[in-house]
C-alpha cells in the first residue's frame, strides 16, 4: 500500500490532497498525517548522531575536507568507481547474457546539464562516504516541457519514511515494515514527499540499527580519524613552537620572578617558531637548559601515524599500497605478486560491490526492458586492464576444454554453453565417439562393399 493510498483513505478522515498541497505541508502537518488509526509512520533522519562524548572537531564531511588520509581514500575509490558505465542484461541461470543499451539509459549518460555518468558516480561516492547515503530524484518531462534529469538531494535533509499496518509502537521493528517514501526538508522548512520510484537511494554499507539507511565507512574509523588529526596537530605544534625537543630552563633560586619573566620574553622572541629553529642558544649566568620530551625518531612517529593510516585504508576497503600510504610502500607489499593481489582485492572486492549496488539503486528510477536488469559495464576500464592476461589464460584453457569435449562426441553448442556458464549439466552427447564422429559417405560405403567382396572371393 502506497503512502498516497493511506493519505487519501477518506474512510479514516483524511481528505485527498493535490500534489501542490501535499508538497507544501509544514513539518508538523506531516507528523500529524503519519500517525493515525494506531499506526505510526516514523521519520528517520539519515544524519548521524553524536559519536563521541568528547568534543569532536570534525564531522564525516569535515573529515573528507580536512583529513589527508580520508580524502586520499575517498579519491582512490572515486577514481576507479567513476570508470564504470551501465547497460541492460538478461540473466539465464544466474549468468548475464549479452549487454545492450536503450534510450532509457540516457538519463544516466546525461544526468544533468554538463555532466555524464562519471560525474553522477563521483557524487554517489562522495555522499556515500561522507554520510552513508546518496539520494537523487528523477525529474521527468511534463507536458512536453523541460527534459529528463536527475537532482541530487542533500542527505542531511532527507528523511526515510517507514510504515506498518500492524499494531506496533515502533514500525521500524514491525514484521511488515514498509518503505513508504522519502521526505525532503530543506532549510526553508517546507516538506516535500517522493515515492520510492522517484528516488534513487544508494547506500552501499547498511546501517545495522535502521532499515534502508546506509552508514559511512568513516563512521567505523572515526577514532582513527581523530587520532590522525591529533598526530597532525602534534607535528604542526612541534614545528611551530620550536622544531626541536622542548626545553626547560632551570634558574638559580636567587633569581627573582621578574628577571625570569624578562628572560622568558627574550628567549621566545629569539628562538620560538620555524624561522628561529636550530639557532644557537645563549644563556646568562644562573640559567641552565634541560631538554625534555622526545623527538620524532624517539617517538617512532612515522610508524605510529602509518599504522593509523592502514586502519583507515582497511575501513575504506582500499589496500594501503594502492593509495600510497607509507606502510603500503615498504617491504614485500610492493612485490609484483603482492601488489597485483592488492589491486585485485580492490577491484574484485570493493569496486564490484560498489558497482553492483549502484546499479541496483539506479534501476529504481528506470523502466527496465522485459526480463532485463541494470548491470555495470566494466569492460575497458583501465583499472581492470591488467586482468587481461589472466582473462586470456582462462579463455585459452576454456578453448582447450571445448576442443577436447567436441572430440569426445559432445554437441558443439552444448559444449560452449556448458563451458561459458560453468553448468556442465548442459552437455549433450551425440552418441558417437572417436572416429565414429564422422558420418560415412557414399564412396565410403562403396569402398567397404568392395572390400567385403574381395574378402569373399579370396
Amino acid at each position: 500500500m502506497g503512502l498516497w493510498d493511506l493519505l487519501e483513505d477518506t474512510g479514516h478522515g483524511v481528505s485527498p490532497m493535490s500534489d501542490e498541497q501535499a508538497r507544501s505541508l509544514s513539518f508538523q502537518d506531516w507528523v500529524n498525517l503519519f500517525t493515525y488509526q494506531g499506526v505510526d509512520y516514523p521519520m528517520i533522519q539519515t544524519t548521524m548522531g553524536p559519536l563521541n562524548e568528547e568534543s569532536v572537531a570534525a564531522t564525516l564531511a569535515q573529515a573528507y575536507r580536512v583529513n589527508g588520509p580520508v580524502f586520499a581514500l575517498v579519491m582512490a575509490r572515486l577514481q576507479i568507481f567513476t570508470q564504470a558505465r551501465f547497460q541492460w542484461a538478461r540473466f539465464e541461470r544466474g549468468v548475464p547474457g549479452e549487454l545492450f543499451g536503450t534510450e532509457e539509459l540516457r538519463i544516466l549518460e546525461r544526468p544533468w546539464p554538463n555532466a555524464r555518468t562519471a560525474q553522477l558516480l563521483a557524487r554517489m561516492e562522495v555522499d556515500a562516504s561522507t554520510s552513508g547515503d546518496f539520494f537523487a530524484r528523477r525529474m521527468r518531462r511534463r507536458n512536453g516541457r523541460g527534459f529528463d534529469r536527475l537532482v541530487r538531494l542533500k542527505p542531511q535533509h532527507v528523511i526515510i519514511v517507514l510504515g506498518s499496518e500492524t499494531d506496533e509502537d515502533d514500525p521500524s521493528d514491525a514484521p511488515d515494515v514498509e518503505l513508504l517514501g522519502y521526505a525532503y526538508r530543506p532549510p526553508s522548512g517546507k516538506m516535500y514527499f517522493y515515492e520510492p520510484g522517484e528516488i534513487a537511494h544508494y547506500a552501499p554499507v547498511p546501517d545495522p540499527d535502521f532499515h534502508y539507511r546506509g552508514m559511512s565507512w568513516i563512521t567505523a574509523a572515526i577514532r582513527d580519524v581523530q587520532a590522525d588529526n591529533a598526530a597532525t596537530i602534534h607535528k604542526d605544534r612541534f614545528f611551530r613552537n620550536a622544531a626541536t625537543p622542548n626545553l626547560a630552563i632551570r634558574f638559580d633560586p636567587s633569581i627573582g620572578i621578574e628577571k625570569v619573566k624578562e628572560f622568558k620574553e627574550l628567549i621566545e622572541a629569539e628562538h620560538k617558531g620555524l624561522w628561529n629553529a636550530y639557532k644557537t642558544l645563549y644563556l646568562g649566568g644562573g640559567a641552565d637548559p634541560v631538554p625534555i620530551g622526545k623527538d620524532f625518531r624517539e617517538l617512532d612517529f612515522s610508524n605510529t601515524q602509518g599504522k593509523g593510516e592502514s586502519r583507515l585504508a582497511a575501513a575504506a576497503g582500499v589496500p594501503p599500497s594502492w593509495v600510497g600510504f607509507s606502510e603500503g610502500l615498504e617491504g614485500s607489499a610492493l612485490n609484483a605478486g603482492n601488489f597485483t593481489a592488492a589491486r585485485r582485492r580492490l577491484g574484485d572486492g570493493t569496486m564490484q560491490h560498489l558497482w553492483t549496488t549502484a546499479a541496483a539503486s539506479l534501476e529504481t528510477i528506470l523502466t527496465p526492458p522485459q526480463g532485463a536488469q541494470l548491470v555495470p559495464a566494466t569492460k575497458g576500464i583501465p583499472f581492470l586492464l591488467m586482468d587481461g592476461l589472466d582473462a586470456a589464460k582462462v579463455q585459452q584453457t576454456e578453448a582447450a576444454t571445448i576442443t577436447m569435449l567436441i572430440r569426445e562426441g559432445y554437441e558443439p553448442k552444448s559444449v560452449v554453453d556448458a563451458v561459458t556458464t560453468g553448468d556442465w549439466t548442459r552437455l549433450k552427447h551425440t552418441g558417437r565417439v572417436s572416429v565414429q564422429l564422422q558420418p560415412a559417405t557414399g564412396n565410403d560405403q562403396g569402398d567397404a562393399a568392395n572390400e567385403a567382396d574381395e574378402g569373399g572371393n579370396t
